[in-house]
C-alpha cells in the first residue's frame, strides 16, 4: 500500500477530499500522517476523527524545522507528499530527497498569479483586479521556488464580473476538490 503524507495550514477541505477519495477505495493508498505548522486547525480536527498522526512543526526557526521535517518524513516513509495549502516554503533539502514526490494544489492557473505571498483569497483578488475572464487550480510538482514546479493538470473555471474574491474561491475549491484526488490516484497508478 502506497503511502501519503499530507501538509496542511488551514481549514484542510483538500485534506477531507483525499481522505473521502481514500474511504471510498478510489486511490488505493493510506495516509501515514499530517504535518501542521498550526495546531488549533480544522485540518487537525479532520485527521483526529480518521485517526491519523499529527506532526506539529510551528518553529520559526528554519534549520530546526527542516530537521523535525526530515525526521518525521524518515519515519512515516511517503511515496508522495502533498501538500493542501500549507503556507511554509518546503526546504530544498527535502525537495532534492523527494525529487517528484512532492506535488501542491495552487488556487490558480499557473504560472499566473502563483509565487511568494499569493494564497488564498490574496489569489483571487489579484484575478479579479487584473479582470481575467477564467481562473482555476492547478496541481503542480514542488521544486525549489514557489509555484514554479511542472505542471501536472488544470481545471477552469469562468470568473464572473459580479465576481467576489470569495465566490470566485467557492467555485474553484470545488474543482480543487476532485482534482486533486484524480492527481493522486493518477500518480500512484503510475508508481505501481
Amino acid at each position: 500500500m502506497k503511502k501519503l503524507v499530507i501538509f496542511a495550514s488551514g481549514s484542510g477541505s483538500n485534506f477531507q477530499a483525499i481522505i473521502n477519495s481514500i474511504e471510498n477505495n478510489d486511490i488505493p493508498a493510506e495516509i501515514a500522517g499530517l504535518i501542521v505548522n498550526k495546531r488549533n486547525i480544522q485540518a487537525v480536527n479532520r485527521a483526529e476523527k480518521h485517526g491519523i498522526p499529527v506532526a506539529v512543526l510551528s518553529t520559526d526557526d528554519e534549520p530546526m524545522f527542516e530537521e523535525q521535517l526530515l525526521r518525521q518524513l524518515d519515519e512515516w516513509e511517503p511515496d508522495l507528499i502533498v501538500l493542501t495549502g500549507f503556507l511554509k516554503k518546503i526546504p530544498e533539502r527535502i525537495v532534492r530527497k523527494y525529487p517528484n514526490k512532492i506535488i501542491n494544489i495552487h488556487p490558480a492557473l499557473l504560472p499566473k498569479f502563483g509565487g511568494k505571498g499569493f494564497y488564498g483569497l490574496r489569489v483571487h483578488r489579484a484575478v479579479l483586479e487584473a479582470g481575467e475572464k477564467e481562473s482555476g487550480c492547478t496541481v503542480h510538482y514542488v521544486n525549489e521556488e514557489y509555484d514554479k514546479g511542472d505542471i501536472i493538470a488544470q481545471e477552469k473555471v469562468p470568473v464572473y464580473p459580479a465576481d467576489t474574491p470569495e465566490q470566485l474561491a467557492k467555485r474553484i475549491l470545488k474543482k480543487e476538490h476532485k482534482l486533486l484526488p484524480s492527481v493522486i490516484k493518477k500518480i500512484i497508478k503510475q508508481n505501481n
